[in-house]
């Protein structure tokens, strides 16, 4: 009965600071924060990082972060007395819960009830993460370390267009996102007993963020230790990391901004979309833009505006939806589908990404979507970006589009073109070194087209009708 009187002292003592002062879920910008030190929380200052994700909770640095309207979040790894840790995480008053890890069945529900009402958020498997659920806040362990993939002799790994082939979890996120409006977090962690640049977390920021989703900013022990030193690089290199956060956080209309393309992917998400380096991500390692459209919400307005679709599993589609595909191509559109037999994958275990056998299956489909595709423009081409992946967002209207770059080079990118329909007559160039200008819009065969001087990491290309 204490316990419980405790428990519930707690939560009634948050819930006040939770409602006065703290963002809400959809606005937490999370940091797994190595440190226990209420000093240390001078580390935030002038960035927009607002939420800690905690792996040993201190009352009194917890304290600390409240005076400063942040949000606390113990980290519960799975296994032992979970609901007991969740208490006693809940009367040191943290705002919430995370669960990280693969929970028995059940298990969520008593910790849930242990943290009285508080926000509980669950980092799990990919295969296991609520797809459709009203969950505020969706999230994963599991994530790829972006960037251009090396073979073991030091070469890089070529993509089937020929060009660097960089490991990435935007098509992963694409699928995610496409299916509700959850918020998600990346909960990758950087590879262990490795020093990470300060532009490889820059990368790694742009990769989640120009998708719609954040990445949980978590710093390797050898930075974090030269970070508490002040050491002057560390300094300048963080500073670039909280430059990067606020570039994407002063800008919430790119996050219900949705991918715009006239090809369209119909796939499950909870299968093929769930793993990294598939058709999602080797048509955007073309360059060229396409948009999930979750076989379980297949419709006539979801394939509005698409002149070509791929149907992955045509096996796996109802009746109604397969005459939602007829229509489409009595309609002009062009239908291509897998092959007889073909079986869209679901991940296995740990697995997230694709090996040599399934990427041999996939040939075949890649294959003649690369010449389904050719050289149309399926809302933008772009030119001189064999180190970038980028990413086409549409306002609701449709008036507005901006295209994301990331560049994921150790140097940067310079002459880099860009060519969109006609209908656009002005563009705006913005970058996370405080770059906005207006870029001059010359014609093109295929309507306009605008010049970028230089890509370090990051840019934006906003197109207004």
């Amino acid at each position: 009965m204490w316990m419980r009187a405790l428990r519930w002292g707690a939560v009634l003592g948050f819930l006040p600071l939770l409602c006065a002062s703290a963002p809400q879920p959809s606005d937490w910008v999370p940091m797994r924060w190595p440190w226990s030190d209420p000093a240390s929380l001078e580390m935030l200052s002038g960035t927009p990082i607002n939420c800690l994700l905690l792996k040993t909770v201190v009352p009194d640095f917890v304290q600390a972060a409240a005076a400063r309207g942040l949000v606390t979040l113990a980290v519960i790894a799975t296994g032992g007395d979970m609901a007991g840790a969740a208490r006693l995480a809940m009367a040191a008053k943290v705002t919430g819960i995370v669960i990280e890890g693969d929970l028995p069945e059940g298990v969520a529900a008593t910790v849930r009830d242990a943290a009285g009402g508080a926000p509980v958020i669950e980092l799990t498997a990919r295969n296991r993460m609520s797809l459709g659920s009203k969950a505020p806040i969706l999230g994963t362990y599991q994530g790829v370390w972006p960037g251009i993939a090396v073979e073991e002799n030091g070469a890089k790994k070529a993509a089937p267009s020929g060009t660097p082939w960089i490991d990435t979890n935007t098509g992963f996120i694409r699928a995610v996102r496409a299916w509700g409006d959850a918020s998600l977090w990346m909960a990758n962690q950087p590879p262990p007993k490795t020093v990470v640049t300060g532009a490889r977390y820059l990368q790694v920021i742009a990769d989640a963020a120009i998708s719609g989703a954040r990445w949980v900013l978590a710093l390797d022990d050898d930075f974090a230790a030269r970070l508490i030193r002040r050491e002057a690089k560390t300094m300048a290199d963080w500073k670039r990391i909280a430059d990067q956060l606020r570039y994407f956080e002063q800008h919430p209309e790119w996050r219900r901004m949705r991918e715009y393309s006239k090809l369209a992917i119909v796939q499950d998400p909870a299968k093929g979309g769930l793993l990294s380096g598939g058709l999602l991500d080797m048509i955007a390692v073309k360059h060229t833009p396409v948009r999930p459209v979750p076989r379980q919400h297949l419709s006539a307005e979801a394939l509005a505006g698409a002149t070509m679709a791929v149907n992955v599993d045509a096996d796996a589609l109802t009746p109604e939806q397969q005459e939602v595909l007829r229509n489409f191509t009595r309609a002009g559109g062009m239908l291509l589908t897998g092959p007889p037999g073909w079986k869209d994958q679901s991940p296995q275990g740990d697995k997230i990404t694709l090996d040599q056998a399934d990427i041999e299956r996939l040939n075949d489909i890649w294959r003649d979507v690369n010449s389904m595709v050719g050289r149309r423009n399926m809302g933008v081409r772009l030119f001189n970006v064999s180190s970038m992946l980028s990413n086409l967002l549409a306002a609701e209207d449709g008036k507005t589009v901006v295209v994301h770059l990331v560049n994921y080079a150790d140097y940067p990118v310079e002459a880099i073109a860009v060519h969109f329909p006609a209908e656009y007559k002005r563009a705006t160039l913005t970058t996370p070194e405080g770059v906005e200008k207006s870029l001059e819009v010359f014609p093109t065969e295929e309507g306009g087209g605008v010049g970028i001087d230089k890509v370090l990491v990051c840019a934006t290309i906003k197109l207004e009708q």
